[in-house]
């Protein structure tokens, strides 16, 4: 047992009080999407800094390093696995933390409060103009926060905040991902097209659909994956997500009047961020060591839920049953027929919005924001150019131009929030998740059969075994890859799994 006045027992209170921080945080952003009113938000930024000076104060502390050297040299050969990776998990924490001074961190927090505000207002009322000088300000700092964090840690700029999100995930690595996919998906997606064109057009839902009809359907379906109501909650927002702490682990959605597609995909999405947060290791929680290992790994859960089962074939029949019985249809043909239901579901095209594009186009969506990131870090694009950069690439990657910004270069939060370096994340998700799944049905029988009754229980029991108790165990994400499934990211079951849904089915 770590004796708690040893270099390592004072590093873990120290760490687990930063975790409880945190949570604090994670608790004030989530009413800040859901409760809080406008008028609030000065005030909130304030209070959000304040907690983040805290921390950072904390991680700023010259004793913090010297506990860290201690334990490292001394200590290290005494502790157990779980200790010595959350003292190292504790390493990289604090180098990230520490690299960037106290004052530019509660700048940051500050700006992230009143950027989120404008990005509100201005996709709503479809100005970008409005949004562009507080993105700015708060780019500037970025940028700042970038280039100090990345000679710190010996990488370039757009690396380190990369690390942040996902240990490990490297431009280089992401720039061969992307050029492969990119190269594929395009005629995938023409092919779909052509085939799907050839098939009885997909009919919409007749609605309208009520809020309070669709809340019912996604607490069902939510249920129906495992999420447990009584350590968490469903409310909505613009932009949908999932945070929260152990024992309380929150889902946000949105719904459209006359489209509950995009709901059930919203929900879904977000109960499987929910079900990896769930499932972490409690006798860890708030510690470096029991979060979940990264962002990419994070959305493979995601679209683990949303994505591979929640579209699979054996799926479809049992969501087009609590679609019927959520909306009242008299029937089950028509529009509310398995199959057309099934249509609607697995449409292939272009679209607008990345949230709701299917699952071919999908990091098509994220490419292009990729490229819009590396060139704003770069200085090869200003702000203000951001919409007809948007426009242009999305012609030429996806064929159509958005009519307007809050569909186009607004529709996304995470700029707002500071967010760069985080898109790559959801195409290495949508990867993992393939592969995650591929493994998981091969090592698994009852796992395709069981959804095929509505019964997620055998893949949460996997995943809970392969990638939720593992928490930040392993020291990157590749690893846990390796291990659940015999070889590091690749896109080959993604690509695999594509062919096989949308031609070969």
């Amino acid at each position: 047992m770590t004796q708690l006045n040893s270099a390592y027992g004072q590093l873990a209170d120290t760490f687990e009080r930063v975790g409880h921080l945190g949570a604090a945080s994670s608790t004030l952003f989530w009413d800040g999407r859901t409760k809080m009113p406008t008028g609030g938000a000065s005030s909130r930024g304030k209070v959000m800094a304040a907690l983040t000076s805290i921390v950072s104060e904390t991680m700023a502390d010259p004793r913090l390093g010297d506990l860290l050297d201690r334990a490292e040299s001394e200590e290290a050969g005494t502790l157990g696995p779980w200790e010595a990776a959350n003292l190292r998990e504790m390493r990289r924490r604090w180098r990230h933390e520490t690299a960037i001074p106290t004052q530019l961190a509660v700048q940051l927090s500050e700006r992230v409060a009143l950027a989120q505000k404008a990005w509100e207002k201005a996709r709503a009322d479809n100005d970008f103009a409005a949004f562009a000088e507080p993105l700015e300000g708060l780019l500037g700092l970025q940028l700042k926060a970038a280039a100090i964090k990345g000679d710190a840690l010996g990488m370039s700029p757009y690396d380190a905040i990369m690390d942040v999100h996902e240990p490990g995930m490297t431009t280089a690595l992401i720039d061969d991902l992307f050029a492969d996919l990119a190269d594929f998906l395009p005629p995938l997606m023409e092919q779909i097209m052509e085939r799907q064109a050839a098939e009885p057009a997909p009919e919409p839902l007749p609605g309208p659909f009520s809020d309070a009809a669709q809340m019912k359907l996604s607490e069902k379906l939510a249920v129906m994956i495992g999420y447990d109501f009584d350590e968490g909650r469903i409310d909505l927002t613009a932009h949908p997500f999932a945070n929260g702490v152990p024992g309380d682990v929150r889902i946000t959605t949105r719904f459209f009047e006359h489209d509950p597609i995009s709901g059930i995909m919203a929900t879904m999405h977000e109960t499987g961020h929910a079900m990896y947060e769930a499932g972490l290791p409690r006798n860890w929680s708030f510690h470096p060591v029991g979060s979940a290992r990264g962002m990419g790994l994070h959305e493979s859960q995601s679209l683990l839920f949303e994505m591979q089962a929640g579209r699979n074939a054996a799926f479809l029949p049992v969501l087009g049953e609590a679609i019927r019985e959520a909306f009242g249809a008299a029937s089950d043909s028509g529009p509310w027929s398995d199959a057309n239901i099934g249509r609607l579901y697995r449409k292939v095209g272009p679209s607008l919005i990345r949230v709701e594009a299917d699952e071919v186009t999908y990091p098509l969506h994220v490419i292009l924001r990729y490229r819009i990131e590396r060139a704003i870090l770069d200085g090869a694009l200003e702000i203000r150019g951001i919409p007809s950069a948007w426009k242009e690439l999305f012609e030429e990657m996806l064929g159509i131009t958005p009519p307007n910004d809050t569909n186009g270069c607004l529709q996304d939060i995470h700029w707002s929030m500071g967010l760069f370096g985080h898109f790559p994340s959801y195409t290495f998700g949508a990867v993992a998740a393939a592969q995650l799944f591929e493994a998981a049905t091969q090592q698994d029988a009852e796992i395709l059969p069981a959804l095929g009754r509505g019964d997620f229980a055998p893949l949460l029991r996997w995943t809970r075994q392969h990638v939720h108790s593992q928490a930040s165990l392993a020291a990157s994400s590749d690893e846990i890859l390796i291990k659940a499934t015999g070889s590091p990211l690749s896109a080959d079951a993604f690509k695999a799994h594509l062919q096989a849904r949308y031609l070969d089915e």
